[in-house]
């Protein structure tokens, strides 16, 4: 277990430089991740192409959200997307590499992403109308996993969304998360499946504080 300061000061905002070897950090964290292997059910394809997913979802972390890692040493990446920053235009997909994405992992994976963030996004929206922080994704290297690190990235930022009186909201596929993030204060508001998926989702909502 690590033992570090809990500010925000303590964690390092990733830039554009960062965004290829942050990107190789959630790639490997979510390796077999249920959403993740149903975007990209071929292990061998998912071991060398799913990175360019994560590639997309760190470049939208860095311009327009916060996004932080445990250190210079990147063991541990965390995307959180403010109140004002949450809707994901085609624009916004265009400048975050939506079309290298779509180029490199084909059209069958693009369109099961897609399809699972036009019905998470409706799902966010219909949970949460209201201004909150999204935490996006969470991620530890599988080398330093079990070593303090998650903890390392949340609560510095739980914190600052506390002081800003806010909610914050999040989902998660894969059911083991699901008591990790309660310990933070989330609960689960929504479970289901994923429509013409297998896989189980469940929405998550940390109630404002103070």
């Amino acid at each position: 277990m690590i033992t570090t300061a809990t500010g925000l000061d303590n964690l390092f905002p990733l830039t554009k430089s960062q965004i290829k070897p942050a990107s190789r950090v959630l790639a490997r964290a979510f390796q077999d991740d249920p959403l993740w292997t149903y975007f990209i059910p071929d292990k061998l394809m998912r071991k060398s192409k799913l990175h360019y997913i994560s590639d997309f979802l760190v470049s939208y972390g860095v311009l327009y959200g916060q996004s932080y890692a445990t250190s210079l040493g990147l063991e541990g990446v965390a995307l959180w997307i403010p109140p004002e920053q949450g809707e994901l235009t085609l624009w916004r997909m265009i400048r975050c590499g939506a079309l290298t994405l779509y180029f490199n992992v084909g059209r069958k994976v693009v369109s099961r992403v897609n399809s699972f963030f036009d019905y998470s996004g409706k799902v966010h929206h219909r949970i949460a109308p209201f201004p909150h922080w999204y935490l996006g994704l969470i991620g530890v290297d599988p080398e330093f996993q079990g070593r303090g690190f998650a903890s390392v990235l949340i609560k510095p930022m739980l914190a600052q969304v506390d002081k800003e009186h806010l909610p914050c909201y999040l989902e998660t596929a894969n059911e083991k998360n699901v008591p990790v993030y309660e310990h933070y204060g989330f609960e689960v508001v929504e479970s289901g499946t994923i429509p013409s998926s297998s896989v189980n989702y469940w929405a998550m909502l940390r109630a404002k504080r103070g």
